[in-house]
């Protein structure tokens, strides 16, 4: 785990300062952060680097999971794809699974934290048990088109939390508490951002039988039906026609996703016959992630619906050109034509996808604004300063404050 002062060459001096000078004025609070897992997607990611470098900051940062079987994340899959605006069905039963189970976690959790910062509609229920704490709701999804009865369902949690905070502008809904917008990040410096040696790349592909005879196409995502794989199929067989190349569809579940197995089978059915398809499932190996990223010549996101994706940042980071899709929080980390191309069909995305291939240097320009654009906008240094801003800001109610 990288140190505080190690980011100084990336952010400067003054970046770090007030960090330092934001958390001498959190001392004595305990900030308990809790999710439904710590293993597998953006959240967890970003807690197992953040809340290291709070706690070497000198705020009391804790990260608490809550307990679920099967059946429960069952039903909490349905609402995450419910509140990404898929047409599914939840009945009176997967409800009553909810709130059974967050009966459980509210009696036998201990939420000691002065500030609870509950992250995603897993836990939200828990506020049934706040008294005089500081709540902050952080939703990680797109809920731009939000199924109403789910929604419905989890505002009466969310309206009796003290803030809620979204990752993009069109996520904001109406709620009678505070909303605060604040953009995930990346960590420069995790296994998954830093600087590779060429020979670690080239092991990489070698363990994995891929070839670099040709040009790489890469998509890094959990198995799941809204980062679209099978589109990316669709996408890769388009273009194979006027360009050859190879493709990569890689990532790893979460605990938290029962439908990830079901997924990998259909993307695996198929590029089946297609020696050029790679589909790898990868067991949260940060290293090789970052190798596969930096071995391709494009990287692809094509998801359907998106809270943030943060696999876009990642790619930039790199100065790696991009297609992806023009939703939920991507088009924040891509301007279409200046740090990447956004694409909102199968015919888009594979237009796009050829001309990344036919004019490297043209995508050279675009990964190089890519990453300037992640260095001033999406690094978790900026993300440190604006969570530690927010739990400032909920012992002063009353004051307008600008994150």
């Amino acid at each position: 785990m990288a140190k505080i002062e190690e980011y100084i060459p990336i952010v400067g001096q003054p970046i770090i300062d007030d960090l330092r000078l934001l958390a001498e004025k959190l001392s004595g609070k305990v900030v308990q952060n809790i999710n439904s897992t710590s293993v597998g997607g953006g959240v967890a990611e970003i807690l197992n680097r953040m809340v290291p470098l709070l706690k070497e900051l000198g705020v009391d940062a804790r990260w608490d999971l809550i307990k679920g079987g099967e059946q429960f994340f069952e039903v909490t899959k349905k609402f995450h794809n419910a509140l990404h605006g898929v047409n599914i069905e939840v009945s009176k039963e997967d409800f009553d699974v909810f709130l059974e189970t967050s009966r459980t976690n509210m009696n036998e959790m201990n939420l000691y934290g002065d500030i609870v910062f509950v992250h995603d509609p897993q836990p939200v229920a828990l506020v049934d048990k706040k008294q005089d704490k500081k709540w902050v709701w952080r939703c990680h999804v797109d809920v731009s088109e939000p199924s109403e009865e789910v929604w419905q369902f989890l505002r009466g949690f969310i309206d009796k939390y003290d803030s809620a905070v979204f990752s993009a502008p069109a996520f904001s809904q109406k709620l009678p508490i505070r909303q605060f917008l604040i953009s995930p990040s990346i960590d420069p410096l995790s296994d998954k951002n830093k600087e590779l040696p060429q020979e670690t790349i080239d092991a990489v592909l070698r363990k994995y039988g891929i070839p670099s005879d040709k040009p790489i196409v890469t998509q890094i995502s959990r198995f799941d039906r809204l980062k679209d794989p099978l589109g990316v199929i669709k996408v890769y067989k388009q273009v194979k026609r006027y360009s050859d190349f190879r493709l990569i569809l890689a990532g790893g579940g979460a605990t938290d996703d029962p439908e990830s197995a079901e997924v990998l089978l259909e993307v695996r059915e198929a590029a089946k016959d297609d020696p050029d398809i790679h589909v790898l499932l990868l067991a949260q190996n940060d290293i090789e992630i970052n190798a596969l990223q930096r071995a391709s010549t494009v990287i692809m996101q094509k998801s359907i619906r998106e809270g943030f994706g943060l696999t876009v940042s990642e790619a930039l980071w790199k100065s790696k050109p991009m297609v992806a899709s023009n939703v939920g929080g991507i088009p924040l980390q891509i301007a279409h034509k200046y740090s990447g191309l956004l694409c909102n069909s199968i015919e888009g995305a594979s237009f796009a996808l050829k001309q990344l291939l036919n004019s490297p240097d043209y995508a050279r320009r675009l990964g190089e604004n890519g990453r300037e654009h992640v260095k001033n906008n999406f690094l978790i240094t900026r993300h440190l300063k604006e969570y530690m801003l927010l739990f400032l800001s909920l012992y002063h109610a009353e004051d307008v404050v600008y994150l």
